[in-house]
């Protein structure tokens, strides 16, 4: 795995926009969120220019801090944050049988961390979706280094309107992706338009659990934070996802929240109170390190102005996830397996 350092950090910052336009940039991609007095609908409106823009400014804080992959995972007693991932990716392709030979898709792929993971562990071939160009050309260089580059590929695509023909796939995944999609049945609908007949789709969904209550003031703050911190046009409930599934077409084999059963808090890696030597960047102290390096790179024109402020809502996004997952209001891992069905004469 390329480790991502501070100068990659600083060099990364705004992905292919010009470094004097990264103000600007975290300005506007600000003005969309309700702490800016930005609306819903706006969001809604102007996802994709949002969400590239939101990933042009945090890819490299997340390598930074997380390394190839953007997700989190349930984990286990004795297992470190790594392992998690790579079960918790695992997971996934077993769920959807993966097997050699088979045409996968990673919807929302970013920078390829679990698609190369999961091509490695299954041998299927897989094809990432993602709409920011500086994340394909991470990937790009990443899959070369892994020596996946031959059996995965990339597409430049915004994720609700994909280039590829009906019925392309024999299995879709998504992870912690298609909360970014302005609604939940747009997105689901043209995954199901990909997707072979009788295959199956599989993904985990950022949600609002049903402990969420829209009148309490508090519990709206925490799911702003997380939205503004994470490029969400609107995070939906676990309730609102099925639902969308089965009018899109899906029949939901099962579904469990994985966060409710997780032995070890899923959000223990941005807890102020917990310390981890291997996941240093992603703690209070790392944040802290990190905030005053991009504060004396920044000063000195080696980072572009407004490095700092993307680090700022980085971290009340991490302030809000914490708080989200105590009081048991918000969940990354809502996994779902939906199946797209035959014919009815088959």
């Amino acid at each position: 795995m390329e480790k991502v350092g501070a100068f990659d950090l600083a060099a990364g910052v705004g992905g292919k926009m010009e470094k004097n336009a990264v103000l600007s940039a975290v300005e506007k991609y600000e003005n969309y969120h309700v702490h800016h007095e930005g609306a819903e609908e706006e969001r809604k409106a102007n996802y994709e220019d949002m969400v590239n823009k939101y990933y042009d400014l945090v890819t490299s804080f997340y390598e930074f801090g997380w390394g190839e992959c953007f997700h989190f995972a349930n984990r286990f007693k004795g297992e470190s944050l790594r392992e998690s991932f790579k079960r918790y990716e695992h997971f996934i392709a077993l769920q959807l049988g993966l097997k050699r030979g088979q045409k996968v898709l990673d919807v929302g792929c970013g920078v390829g961390g679990p698609l190369r993971e999961i091509a490695r562990f299954s041998l299927a071939s897989i094809t990432g979706v993602t709409n920011n160009e500086y994340q394909i050309a991470r990937m790009k260089e990443l899959n070369r280094i892994a020596g996946v580059d031959k059996t995965c590929d990339f597409v430049t695509a915004d994720f609700m309107k994909m280039p590829f023909p009906e019925n392309s796939f024999d299995a879709v995944y998504a992870i912690e992706a298609t909360c970014h999609a302005p609604n939940a049945y747009g997105i689901y609908s043209e995954i199901y338009r990909v997707l072979k007949r009788g295959q199956c789709f599989a993904a985990y969904e950022w949600c609002m659990t049903d402990s969420f209550d829209p009148k309490n003031e508090e519990h709206q703050r925490i799911k702003a934070e997380i939205e503004i911190g994470d490029g969400l046009p609107n995070i939906r409930s676990t309730g609102q996802c099925i639902e969308a599934l089965k009018k899109a077409g899906f029949e939901v084999l099962w579904s469990e929240d994985f966060a409710a059963s997780s032995p070890l808090p899923w959000y223990s890696p941005l807890d102020k109170n917990y310390f981890s030597l291997s996941g240093f960047r992603a703690t209070a102290l790392g944040r802290f390190f990190t905030r005053n390096m991009l504060k004396v790179l920044e000063f000195v024109g080696l980072a572009p102005k407004g490095s700092l402020r993307v680090q700022n809502f980085l971290e009340r996004a991490a302030e809000g996830l914490v708080e989200g997952g105590r009081r048991e209001i918000f969940t990354p891992m809502f996994f779902f397996l939906a199946r797209k069905p035959l014919p009815q004469n088959q």
